[in-house]
């Protein structure tokens, strides 16, 4: 990457300073033949007669060339030097060749030439007809070496080389360091990539550099997070399944060890042990149904299995089903949404059953004897809410997140004395979300909790 940007600055700088020195050497040779031509045609003014050149004419073209090493050759129609500002020069009465000259009287009008001279010197020669009305009679010679001009690019040309070569040096340290702060944070990435990939998730990237890598930084830093989360969630997840199915395993193995190692074991006590096994494995079964539901869950990221489900009829449904065990505590298990009417809601009718249904018994299990349990239903914002509400115990504020966690109990020991498994209000929340819906806890006026279960409001004619 580092050589690229040093290829192009260099490439640049280069068609910079051809266009330059270009510019420069035309502007030069401009401004010189633009002199040379006036000061030819100031001198051709000068002569009017081409047979007769006089001192004072001679006089006049010495100002005129005065402070200048320019070369003044004047020349009639038979092309013979009729003047010679070099006089050291025997060429006056001479035809005199230069190229400028045939030029100009070969087309009768101004021409230029340049060309080198002697020992190899620049010179830029201009010509200027002398004309009486249509006639050349013949033509003013100037000649002046340009090598001055050649030598001032030459030097631009030389300090354009140097300029290029501190740019790309100072180019080339400022890529490099460019380039360090760049990949060092990529390395970085990549390391930490390798890292994530092996299964180490608590590593982090350096979160530094420019707004972008910054960025990437954060993104992967939060899918470590979330890894690193998973990890723990499934670790943990695995160990409470252990800790669940040792528990009624280790019991079954008692019983059974208790049995066969009691020599001739009455009946009562042999149907004693044999319920207490049924229960245990009842209790297993429960486990395992639920370990299930959860996998099946988490498998389907949406709804497959969506259909058009009256609420009301299905929530008076849940409530029928519930009512002996409410009953049998003597809880007051009602609804209070009256004849509300919805129209049928798209979703999968037994994933929604089970978590209402599971919010709804764990209230039962929680309240005490005499209590009641209230089921409400509404429409806000376009969603449906469904209310569960207890006067029971209630849940500490710290435990209210806590409790939708799998394998979580308020109450370890009542949990089991009931048959609980901890999974009951997970899985109500994986089926909620599942709708895209939400669900939520807080504190009753009456002392107990509302749950609040949420889903969108998706009717048949929506879909």
């Amino acid at each position: 990457m580092m050589a690229t940007y040093v290829g192009v600055i260099l490439i640049a700088i280069t068609l910079l300073s051809v266009y330059i020195l270009g510019i420069l050497a035309d502007s030069f040779y401009s401004t010189e033949k633009v002199k040379l031509f006036a000061k030819a045609n100031i001198i051709s003014g000068l002569i009017t007669d081409t047979d007769n050149i006089t001192d004072e004419t001679r006089e006049s073209i010495g100002k005129t060339l005065y402070g200048s090493n320019i070369r003044c050759i004047v020349t009639g129609k038979d092309l013979r030097a009729l003047f010679d500002s070099n006089n050291d020069s025997d060429i006056v009465g001479k035809i005199v060749i230069r190229e400028a000259i045939n030029k100009c009287m070969a087309k009768g009008e101004e021409t230029y030439v340049i060309g080198e001279g002697i020992n190899e010197v620049k010179m830029l020669s201009v010509a200027v007809p002398l004309m009486t009305g249509t006639r050349v009679l013949g033509a003013v010679y100037l000649a002046e070496s340009i090598s001055g001009a050649d030598t001032a690019v030459n030097d631009i040309r030389r300090n354009l080389i140097i300029f290029a070569i501190i740019t790309s040096i100072l180019v080339a340290m400022l890529s490099l360091v460019l380039s360090l702060m760049t990949t060092a944070p990529i390395d970085n990435f990549i390391a930490v990539s390798k890292e994530i990939s092996k299964g180490n998730f608590s590593v982090r990237a350096k979160e530094k550099g420019a707004s972008e890598l910054i960025e990437m930084a954060t993104a992967l830093n939060y899918m470590s997070q979330e890894l690193e989360d998973f990890e723990q969630n499934r670790k943990k997840f695995v160990s409470d399944v252990s800790h669940e199915l040792k528990t009624p395993l280790a019991t079954i193995k008692l019983l059974c060890d208790s049995i066969v190692t009691t020599d001739n074991p009455d009946t009562d006590m042999v149907k004693e042990f044999l319920g207490d096994l049924s229960n245990e494995v009842d209790r297993l079964t429960r486990l395992v149904e639920r370990l299930l539901t959860l996998t099946k869950m988490d498998a389907n990221q949406k709804v497959k299995n969506a259909t058009p489900v009256d609420f009301t009829v299905m929530l008076k449904a849940i409530i029928r089903n519930l009512t002996p065990n409410a009953q049998s505590k003597n809880i007051m298990l009602y609804d209070d949404f009256g004849d509300i009417t919805l129209e049928p809601v798209m979703l999968d009718y037994d994933k929604i059953w089970e978590a209402i249904y599971n919010v709804t018994d764990n209230a039962i299990k929680y309240t005490p004897e005499g209590g009641f349990v209230r089921m409400g239903l509404g429409i806000k914002n376009q969603m449906v809410v469904v209310t569960v509400e207890d006067n029971g115990q209630g849940i500490p504020d710290s435990e209210k997140e806590r409790i939708f966690d799998r394998f979580y109990r308020l109450d370890d020991s009542r949990a089991r004395e009931t048959g609980g498994t901890g999974l009951g209000l997970a899985i109500a929340k994986e089926a909620v979300q599942l709708h895209g819906g939400e669900i939520s806890v807080k504190d009753s006026e009456n002392g107990g909790s509302i749950f609040t279960i949420t889903i969108p409001y998706i009717r048949e004619t929506a879909v």
